[in-house]
Formats: structure tokens, C-alpha cells, sequence
């Protein structure tokens, strides 16, 4: 079972599970997640792969949607789902292979196609990092900094390396993910079936991960999807608009 982390009560409302993008983990979610639990039970999760959560030598978008199943299955409730990136594309694949499970859907600036971009640059980096001669997480930056000119960048990874260990170490399976980035960028040829509940397609207005030419793939896929854009945001639009994203998550679920 992945890694949880829990926010609120259980209540009337169905509850909220929360699916991070890749590098990512539960922690990177907590102030929208604490914020969003004051009226429902809202559920973050690590990733396979990520956080606290097992490794794994398989990273396919059915592995993920099986284990995001296996938490909504324990919970004993179809929940709503939010994904962002890696975690919305996993998001996607749960509600078409076990819509039951889905009760509304939002997914966060990513679409169900392939890229042609990849990320292995960043393992790249993260790998040429001494560990072992860090002694803050100032000096992780800076050495980061060599390879990754983007300061958020930086931030955003250097959450998922714990210098708190005994021998220092990234929370991340960076031999799998490398390994497995084509079917992580990439998006299943053999997807069937549609998902006829509500998905929001919601994108940052200065991304290029959702483009006019996807809506095709996503209507065919879900019939009831609406779209939505955040001004002024990119790809990592929850972090760059918390508070734009939080209002939107909640109209949508509410």
C-alpha cells in the first residue's frame, strides 16, 4: 500500500485523494491539502517509486492506477480524485479502467498523450550530487545549481532528499524512473472505454502540456470533460497559484 498522509474527518462530503507528478510526493500537497480537509477527508499519497511509498521495478501508468485503486478500495468509498502531471495521468487511467472508484475527477495541466519531452536530465543531476559532503540544504542548491539554472526546480526536487538519514539519500528510485521515463512521458495506445462522470481539465495558462489539438484525445476518452485555465501559471500551476487553485478545486468538488 502507498504511503498516506491524512487531512480531516471523514464527513458527508465523498472524500478527496490528492496524486502528486513526478518527483513529487504527499508533503509537496500538505498546505492545499490542510486547507481543503475543513469540510472533508482529504487523502495524499506517495507515489511507487516516491516519498515513503515502496519501490518498485515497474512504473507504468496501470501499475499506478492498480495501487491508487488498492487506497480507494481501503477507504471503502469512491472518492474524487485530483492529479497533476504523472499523478493526473494515473488519475485518468483509475477512472477508465475502475470509473466505481471515481466520483469526480480534476485533472491538473497534462493530458492523456504522449511527450516528447523527458526528464532524465534532472536524474542526471540529481545522481552528480556527493551526498555524502552536503552539509545543508544550502549547499545541496548550490551544487544543484551547476546542472538546474531554475531556482523552483531546485526547491521543488531537493524536497524529496532527506539529509536527515543516516547515510543521506533522495526519496526517489531514480534507476526506475530513469528507466521507465519513455511509459512516463508516454500514454498507452491501448486505452479503452470512456469515463461519463465530471473531469476538469485544468491547465496554467503559460503551459504547453494541454493544447487545443488534445481536446479530441480527452473528449474521446471523457465525454463529460470541461476545461479550465489558471492565468499567469505554468505546468506547476498548484504551486505557482495556490490560492487560484484551491478556489477552482473547490467549485469544481463542491
Amino acid at each position: 500500500m502507498l504511503n498516506i498522509l491524512r487531512n480531516g474527518p471523514p464527513t458527508d462530503l465523498p472524500g478527496l485523494l490528492i496524486v502528486h507528478g513526478l518527483f513529487g510526493s504527499a508533503r509537496n500537497w500538505g498546505a492545499i491539502a490542510k486547507r481543503m480537509a475543513d469540510d472533508r477527508r482529504v487523502i495524499s499519497v506517495d507515489m511507487r517509486n516516491h516519498g515513503d511509498s515502496p519501490w518498485h521495478d515497474s512504473h507504468g501508468y496501470d501499475d499506478l492506477a492498480h495501487d491508487l485503486a488498492q487506497v480507494i478500495t481501503a477507504e471503502g468509498a469512491p472518492m474524487d480524485v485530483l492529479g497533476h502531471s504523472m499523478g493526473g495521468k494515473a488519475a485518468m487511467m483509475l477512472a477508465l479502467t475502475q470509473p466505481e472508484l471515481v466520483n469526480r475527477l480534476l485533472v491538473a495541466d497534462i493530458a492523456p498523450v504522449a511527450y516528447g519531452h523527458s526528464q532524465t536530465h534532472l536524474i542526471d543531476a540529481m545522481r552528480k550530487l556527493d551526498l555524502t559532503a552536503l552539509k545543508s540544504r544550502a549547499d545541496a542548491d548550490a551544487a544543484l545549481g551547476k546542472d538546474i539554472a531554475d531556482r523552483g526546480v531546485r526547491a521543488f526536487l531537493l524536497q524529496s532528499l532527506d539529509l536527515r538519514a543516516a547515510r543521506p539519500r533522495w526519496r526517489l528510485n531514480l534507476d526506475v524512473l530513469e528507466r521507465e521515463m519513455p511509459r512516463i512521458t508516454g500514454w498507452p495506445d491501448d486505452v479503452t472505454g470512456s469515463f461519463p462522470r465530471p473531469a476538469l481539465f485544468l491547465s496554467g495558462a503559460n503551459s504547453d502540456y494541454v493544447l487545443p489539438e488534445h481536446r479530441s484525445a480527452i473528449k474521446a476518452l471523457f465525454p463529460a470533460a470541461k476545461f479550465a485555465k489558471l492565468p499567469d501559471a505554468g505546468h506547476w500551476l498548484h504551486a505557482e497559484a495556490p490560492r487560484p487553485f484551491e478556489a477552482t478545486a473547490r467549485m469544481w468538488f463542491d
